[in-house]
């Protein structure tokens, strides 16, 4: 069951935040001949974090860059990660965990629900949570058979995953869990030489050349001068925080965003449920779960706790972080199982206590949103808010739940006394709540991204994307996102008149003139998490980043204002209307009508919510005779320059001329519109038009998801100019453009000095109303400029040498 599952959603399940950041550090890094931090801290090596993690990945990369290739570690860690729980963990517990169907059904439960949300990505928090586990038993096999060999391979599995990540460094949890036993092995086989010191040193030599060995690959090709320069860029451009602001990780678990997400709350809740739990019954029987192998026991509490307190040390506090402790929750859950079970846990009232907690507990997790990053939450229900089953909350079910539970908990304290105590259990006593609720997360997490699946049929979804990289078509969402390369060609002509008397052929306020100067978008609620956030001062969506050429008065799009009209109502002191003249639609008139405008227009979305504004609709009719209007698809951002679409199945067939109607009838100054004539765009894939070859500036939140596409590379300090960028959506857009500028040493700060970008027009294909993103085309400011040549000369250095610290400021 647990196979299967990861099998699905490796398909179809969700990605994680970064894919596409480790993507792009693992297909530049050979260009570069390092392994560089490349949308960041002025590209400084990553040594010794990455190494050899990221090279594989640059290894698997020359085979192919789709997500189902690409994540295949990640899928034989989750793999490995269950066998080892299965077989190695459980039976270590002892006789009791042994014989519970319940507490492996918990401890693979469990094991799935913190998994699935976090670690189906490129992030090494898979590797560390395997590596963690596997230290840890490497450690119980020492004890148990009392030889050092695996207290060896314990250090080296430990020492390994300190290379993946700082997460890693809570593999010394298990070892300082076990160094008491493992010292004694020492100490009683050193007395066996003639002297107890060089018996002791001839023992511990190999242990220590076992975490020592890692520096080969940490080192192979940086320096310490340059691992000491890169800790300094990435303190000085931050994000960096203290080992004392480690309760931000968990504030940002409970945020109203991915990061809080239902899934992410739960796998830590059930964790720390089931820690609390275990010690509880530790200290009720003795400091010993009854039927359990104390030992093991003890050390799998202590280890818990120590990996929670050494995440201290990772300089960053995000969420995604929590992945490592996937095998220690599941661990520590099966223990939970064993002692809140009928056997060990002969009281009702505690059992409806403990059951109670599970209830809360999951009550607050699904106070969260059903949220994944970016791609994976298209047609995912509840993907912004809490979910509802008939208008109510679950997490309102589950809270009624809980006082039920405490109700009935109070009576059968208050009855306790006058029931006997051989009276034995009905059935429905042994049901495990944390086995029940982590396989009510499961489901919902599999089912979530099924009905998102086929809510985005035919349209893009990642388990299209990957069902299709299967089928051999592996360039992902380029082949869905529509570019219209043309918008002056794509301007329809009206039917009589030139193009400026037909868009202004019944006007009363509207006016060439009639567009605001400033044209930010307004700043909108982000469902994005904090994933590779900066701090800045100014919250507002920058236009001249988020979608080039959209926030001015001038047209966007590279739209001619010689041939192109537009009129506004901005400034206008009275109600003012607008009906242009009619437009001959074209004989193969193609998916959709595209409006550039800009302004506040009234829409109304997908879910059927109504954003106010002006009023703007498409009205269309046959031969002069109009016959209905339809409200045109809006998906922002408000007032800039956007494109508003009307697919040609809401125009009914027979229809071959269309016009717009406008009106503004609020006078306050905000309130206003302005539009250009309609077109019908003729499209190419993104593929098609941006190709494999030309260098591209792949945001790290998109990056995951056009795999064809080709970064642009670096070498020796000198990057190819990108001829195009491809961005995630707005509330992402802000995110990437704040990490990859000026101030972060990210490659904005360079590629705005030699070029400037233009806005391509883009659809989301049988998607329309989705905001997928943007993509700019950039233009060399001089383009007579010629790359540049680089003549490299080899000189041997002392791996402490620097030739200075890098300008950060």
């Amino acid at each position: 069951m647990v196979i299967g599952t990861l099998l699905v959603w490796h398909v179809i399940g969700a990605n994680t935040s970064d894919d596409g950041y480790q993507l792009g550090m693992a297909r530049t890094a050979d260009h570069a001949g390092y392994m560089a931090n490349y949308f960041r801290y002025f590209g400084v090596p990553e040594t010794p974090f990455g190494t050899p993690l990221y090279d594989m990945f640059t290894l698997l990369s020359h085979v192919s860059t789709a997500s189902v290739w690409m994540r295949i570690p990640t899928l034989i860690c989750g793999v490995v990660v269950w066998l080892v729980l299965s077989r190695e963990v459980i039976p270590r517990f002892g006789a009791a965990a042994r014989a519970s169907k319940t507490a492996l059904w918990t401890g693979g439960l469990v094991m799935l629900a913190f998994w699935l949300p976090y670690n189906n990505g490129l992030r090494p928090e898979p590797f560390v949570a395997l590596g963690v586990l596997l230290t840890w038993c490497s450690v119980e096999r020492s004890i148990a058979t009392r030889r050092l060999l695996p207290a060896a391979a314990a250090i080296l599995i430990a020492a390994l995953t300190v290379t993946c990540a700082p997460s890693g460094f809570i593999c010394f949890a298990p070892l300082i869990a076990g160094a008491r036993p493992v010292i004694q092995i020492v100490v009683g086989r050193a007395r066996a030489f003639g002297t107890t010191t060089l018996g002791a040193a001839t023992l511990l030599a190999p242990l220590v050349a076992s975490g020592t060995v890692v520096l080969v690959f940490a080192f192979g090709n940086q320096t310490v001068a340059g691992m000491l320069e890169m800790q300094r860029v990435h303190t000085a451009a931050g994000p960096s925080q203290a080992w004392f602001e480690e309760y931000l990780r968990y504030q940002w678990l409970m945020n109203m965003d991915i990061d809080g997400s239902l899934a992410r709350r739960f796998g830590v809740f059930v964790m720390v449920v089931s820690l609390i739990a275990v010690v509880i019954a530790m200290l009720r029987k003795g400091g010993k779960i009854p039927g359990t192998a104390t030992g093991p026991a003890r050390r799998i509490v202590g280890i818990t706790v120590g990996a929670m307190a050494l995440m201290m040390i990772t300089p960053t506090k995000w969420t995604h972080h929590f992945g490592v402790f996937a095998g220690l929750a599941a661990s520590v859950a099966v223990l939970a199982a064993v002692a809140t079970g009928a056997a060990v846990l002969r009281s009702r009232r505690n059992r409806l206590l403990f059951a109670a907690a599970v209830s809360f507990l999951t009550a607050v997790a699904f106070t969260g949103t059903n949220g994944y990053w970016y791609v994976s939450a298209w047609g995912v229900p509840f993907w912004d808010k809490p979910i509802l089953v008939a208008c109510l909350g679950v997490s309102t079910m589950f809270l009624g739940l809980t006082v039920l539970l405490l109700l009935a908990a109070v009576w059968f304290h208050l009855r306790a006394p006058y029931v006997r105590a051989d009276k034995p259990m009905a059935r429905w006593w042994s049901v495990p709540p944390i086995a029940v609720a982590a396989g009510l997360m499961v489901l919902l997490a599999v089912a979530s991204m099924a009905k998102g699946a086929v809510a985005q049929w035919p349209s893009y979804s990642v388990a299209k994307s990957n069902l299709s990289a299967l089928a051999g078509n592996t360039c992902g969402l380029a082949n869905d996102v529509l570019l219209e390369t043309n918008p002056n060609a794509d301007v329809l002509q009206p039917v009589s008149g030139d193009a400026f008397a037909a868009l202004g052929a019944e006007n009363d306020g509207f006016t060439p003139d009639g567009v605001a100067r400033d044209l930010t978008a307004d700043k909108e609620s982000s469902a994005s998490g904090t994933s590779n956030t900066v701090d800045t001062e100014d919250q507002q969506q920058p236009t001249s980043t988020t979608g080039a050429g959209t926030g001015g008065s001038a047209l966007p799009y590279g739209l001619d204002p010689a041939t192109v009209p537009v009129l506004g109502s901005f400034g206008s002191d009275t109600p003012a209307t607008l009906t242009t003249g009619w437009y001959a639609l074209p004989a193969d008139p193609g998916q959709l009508v595209s409006i550039a405008a800009a302004g506040r227009i009234r829409s109304v979305n997908s879910d059927g919510i109504v954003t106010y504004g002006q009023n703007l609709e498409l009205e269309y009719g046959v031969d002069g005779r109009a016959q209905g209007r339809v409200t045109p698809i809006d998906i922002g951002p408000t007032p800039s320059w956007r494109n508003l679409r009307v697919p040609m199945d809401l125009i009914p067939a027979g229809s071959n001329m269309i016009r717009l109607v406008l009106s503004d009838t609020d006078r306050d100054p905000d309130q206003w519109l302005a539009v250009t004539p309609p077109r019908v765009p003729r499209t190419q894939t993104l593929n098609e038009v941006v190709g494999r070859e030309n260098p591209v500036l792949l945001d790290w939140e998109v990056g995951f998801n056009f795999p064809c596409q080709h970064p642009f590379d670096h070498r020796l300090g000198v990057a190819e100019v990108p001829q195009y960028r491809v961005l995630p959506d707005r509330s992402g857009a802000v995110i990437t453009n704040a990490w990859q500028d000026h101030f972060g040493g990210g490659p904005l700060g360079w590629i705005d000095v030699v070029a400037s970008a233009r806005t391509i027009p883009s659809y989301l294909d049988g998607d329309w109303d989705r905001d997928w993103g943007s993509i700019e085309q950039y233009t060399p400011y001089d383009r007579s400029a010629e790359p540049a040549k680089i003549t490299a000369t080899e000189i041997q250095r002392s791996g402490l040498w620097t030739p200075g610290p890098i300008k950060t400021g």
